[in-house]
């Protein structure tokens, strides 16, 4: 039986809720994924990030590649039940699978889109297929 908290949330029809990660120090916002209810009770347990990629249909503990772990130091539900915000620690400083300190790094200037912050390290050197 799942605990009280849990049964809160207001899950998509494929078992789903929004999770935004926010760096604790920053403020600065560093993705957004998906958690299933496994995920979120293993970020909950294990106290760092663990999400639901949807398109490899499977867990995903943020860092089991890169070693960009997020340490959870926080977790709040949205006025709907349907958004999870993640307050986290950054290991390595790189949130984005593009090698960036966070995933919103394309800004709208003149009707393109813009890269606003740099790569830290080249994606190559950090996935290994």
């Amino acid at each position: 039986m799942s605990p009280k908290w849990i049964e809160e949330i207001r899950w998509n029809a494929d078992g789903l809720v929004t999770a935004v990660a926010q760096e604790a120090a920053t403020g600065d916002l560093l993705m957004v994924a998906w958690m299933n209810r496994e995920a979120l009770e293993r970020t909950v347990g294990e106290g760092v990030a663990v999400y639901w990629s949807r398109s490899r249909q499977r867990l995903w503990r943020k860092g089991e590649e890169s070693g960009h772990v997020q340490r959870v130091h926080e977790l709040r539900l949205d006025c709907d039940g349907d958004a999870l915000l993640l307050t986290v620690t950054q290991e390595g400083g790189i949130a984005c699978h593009t090698g960036r300190h966070s995933c919103f790094y394309r800004q709208l200037q003149g009707g393109v889109w813009q890269s606003m912050l740099p790569v830290l390290k080249d994606p190559k050197a950090i996935y290994h297929d």
